[in-house]
């Protein structure tokens, strides 16, 4: 058994054969975090996929349930991790918004020197690092960091982005699109109110390796802008939700609502953009062929090889029936929704 005056000899002596340049890596490595440790680990089903999320704060997963915990089970198996680690604060407060950018299939979301997002779309490496007043600001890192790591690489993977609502009626399922502030949340509402199986508000995810158009949608909840309470005398009692990119909103679970069916998933019959102006008369009229899928191309944020794949899936909606409502009055809306699904429309 060695000495204790062998032991510290032993380590002088491996002191001395250490390099100088073997010590400065080691304390660049520890300055760049790069040997951050993620003992933490939790599996979430968002859209319901499962993915894996790795960090070294509790508070990341507390998060993660608040976002991805309605959804229990898997729909098809996936290889995703997200890593986000964690660090002491070094500055008060709560940075601004992030700045995003991209190049091809490389995305960054930097907010601060301190808290930041760096993700690969096509390997799907990606890493996240944030301080912890930050992660205690439950609201700004969900909707900032969290939500936005995990669509934007489950887009670049199992589902495209579409900017559109979704409901359904006798086994009919129809997109509303439409411009941000053209009622597609309003309408979608509005006919999951009358007896509609409701699955989206304005955001609904085609599924990349499905036969026919399918959509995933939040069926759990329904965002609105804060003039749907003069439409909506329920929504009155609920507050407003900060959101995103400063859009101001009001986030209702589907259960304080009066919405009695509710799908997460539907096959995508019919396609329908919103032209709602006060002086319209209500009508349906039938677009050309692939204008949906030549639309929802020019509403990808996704570039370089990326955005080819997203291209080539959404050419899976040039045969959908679009058509365009115009209309002033929600409930003409709902109306003329209802002859799509009876199938009655003269084309």
């Amino acid at each position: 058994m060695k000495s204790t005056e062998d032991m510290a000899i032993e380590f002088v002596q491996q002191e001395l054969t250490t390099t100088s340049d073997q010590r400065s890596t080691g304390r660049l490595q520890d300055a760049l975090l790069s040997n951050m440790v993620l003992p933490i680990r939790g599996v979430f089903y968002p859209l319901g996929y499962p993915v894996e999320i790795l960090t070294n704060d509790h508070g990341v997963l507390q998060a993660a349930d608040d976002s991805f915990g309605h959804v229990c089970s898997a729909r098809a198996a996936t290889s995703l991790q997200i890593r986000i680690g964690v660090i002491e604060g070094v500055s008060p407060g709560c940075p601004p918004e992030p700045i995003r950018r991209e190049y091809n299939h490389l995305y960054s979301l930097v907010a601060d020197v301190h808290n930041q997002a760096f993700l690969d779309l096509k390997t799907l490496i990606n890493f996240t690092w944030l301080t912890r007043e930050v992660v205690n600001n439950r609201i700004y890192f969900r909707y900032n960091f969290l939500e936005k790591v995990v669509y934007l690489l489950l887009g670049a993977s199992v589902v495209t982005d579409l900017h559109a609502a979704c409901v359904s009626k006798n086994g009919k399922g129809i997109l509303l699109c439409g411009d941000s502030g053209a009622g597609k949340s309003t309408l979608a509402y509005a006919c999951a109110r009358t007896g509609w199986t409701y699955t989206s508000d304005d955001t609904s995810y085609l599924i990349n390796d499905s036969d026919v158009p399918r959509v995933i949608g939040h069926s759990h909840r329904v965002r609105f802008r804060p003039a749907a309470k003069d439409l909506f005398p329920e929504l009155v009692r609920f507050t407003m939700t900060p959101r995103l990119e400063g859009k101001p909103s009001i986030e209702v679970p589907i259960s304080d609502l009066p919405i009695q069916s509710t799908a997460t998933e539907t096959k995508v019959d019919f396609i329908v953009y919103l032209n709602r102006h006060p002086s319209a008369s209500t009508r349906l009229v039938r677009l050309p062929n692939g204008t949906a899928a030549q639309r929802a191309c020019w509403e990808l944020y996704s570039a370089g090889e990326i955005r080819k794949k997203h291209e080539k899936i959404l050419e899976m909606l040039s045969d959908v029936p679009t058509y365009e409502l115009q209309f002033c009055d929600l409930y003409q809306g709902v109306c003329a929704l209802d002859i799509l699904t009876q199938g009655d429309l003269v084309k």
